[in-house]
């Protein structure tokens, strides 16, 4: 897997309109619902502007976590790699981007796709956390 990364760059927050219900899967709603109401995706998925930035999946190692190839990810630098959380990692000058399985026997880059197999981090190796994925966009 590999990815192509993309600094954010504010020119300030665009507003488009919002429907703060939800949309209906079932019977429309009338498009009046919404008049008036705006959203900025730049305040809602970016926390921290000087350490987010963004990195497009190439591959499929993470399908099950639902980060398929071409999806963009939001990636927050700011937060601390803990067990669980899906990371941005350098594994010997090559990036990835998998699950931390954080154990006592060892810290592990997991992929969500049963054809890929973890990876254990070995002492030899050199492991460093970009950031955490915090949002995927993704197209339809």
């Amino acid at each position: 897997m590999s990815l192509t990364f993309y600094k954010y760059k504010s020119e300030g927050f665009v507003e488009v309109p919002f429907v703060e219900a939800g949309i209906k899967a079932g019977f429309p709603s009338p498009a009046a619902d919404f008049e008036g109401k705006r959203i900025s995706l730049d305040r809602e998925l970016i926390k921290n502007e000087t350490a987010t930035f963004f990195a497009r999946v190439d591959g499929d190692s993470m399908v099950d976590a639902g980060m398929a190839n071409g999806d963009l990810l939001v990636v927050d630098r700011s937060l601390e790699p803990q067990d669980g959380k899906v990371a941005v990692c350098m594994l010997d000058g090559e990036f990835t981007v998998k699950r931390l399985r954080v154990t006592n026997e060892g810290v592990y880059l997991v992929p969500e796709n049963s054809t890929f197999k973890e990876i254990k981090v070995e002492e030899d190796q050199e492991l460093v956390i970009w950031g955490i994925v915090t949002y995927v966009v993704k197209s339809v």
